[in-house]
């Protein structure tokens, strides 16, 4: 039954992009694998080529890189009713630059791009789904968010994150809301009592 919702909210998700035919999610439908992850669980590694789409049901997942000096960044947070994976590693069929990691216990769909590419190929609603997909979420939101590190304080970047994803704080540790900030966590602590102190 809980497997039956989660379809269904993939369905809406595919839907806020472009409608789909009963064929086309009857095709989208039949790639479908579920898994369970538990917390700190590498679901794709730094090296290793993206084969999946994933859709987050529930749980939480992070992108981080890390670089020569072994420090780590975090790309991005994903949380419920996301879309994560290497959309570079899919596209070229390189290793991913990047590791993706459960943040907390997670549940989530995954989809074989391969086989997920073809229909696109065939199917002109899920090319319509596609390309309204990488529109908004890898030109319209990416450049919104490389402007934001840019004209934005760490606050504000804070404040539109808190109001995305409102109970990222009990959720996420400290230091991987900052590391997605591009700031310390010593400088998120300092924020969050700013916050509570003006509220």
């Amino acid at each position: 039954m809980t497997e039956e919702i989660y379809i269904s909210e993939l369905k809406l998700k595919f839907e806020s992009y472009a409608p789909l035919s009963d064929k086309s999610w009857s095709l989208i439908k039949s790639i479908i694998t579920f898994q369970d992850l538990a917390k700190d669980e590498i679901l794709l590694r730094n090296g290793q080529i993206a084969k999946n789409v994933h859709f987050i049901c529930k749980g939480a997942l992070r992108a981080y890189i890390t670089d020569y000096n072994g420090n780590v960044y975090t790309k991005n947070i994903f949380l419920e009713t996301d879309f994560a994976g290497s959309m570079v590693s899919y596209l070229r069929t390189t290793p991913s630059n990047f590791t993706l990691e459960a943040l907390e216990k997670t549940f989530i769909i995954s989809l074989d791009y391969k086989k997920y590419r073809s229909f696109i190929e065939e199917n002109i609603d899920l090319k319509n789904f596609y390309i309204a997909y990488l529109e908004k979420n890898w030109v319209i939101d990416k450049e919104q968010r490389e402007v934001s590190l840019v004209m934005e304080n760490a606050t504000e970047r804070y404040l539109k994150l808190l109001k995305k994803h409102p109970t990222i704080d009990q959720r996420i540790q400290k230091l991987h809301i900052a590391s997605h900030l591009g700031i310390t966590p010593t400088q998120l602590s300092r924020i969050r009592k700013n916050i509570s102190k003006n509220s």
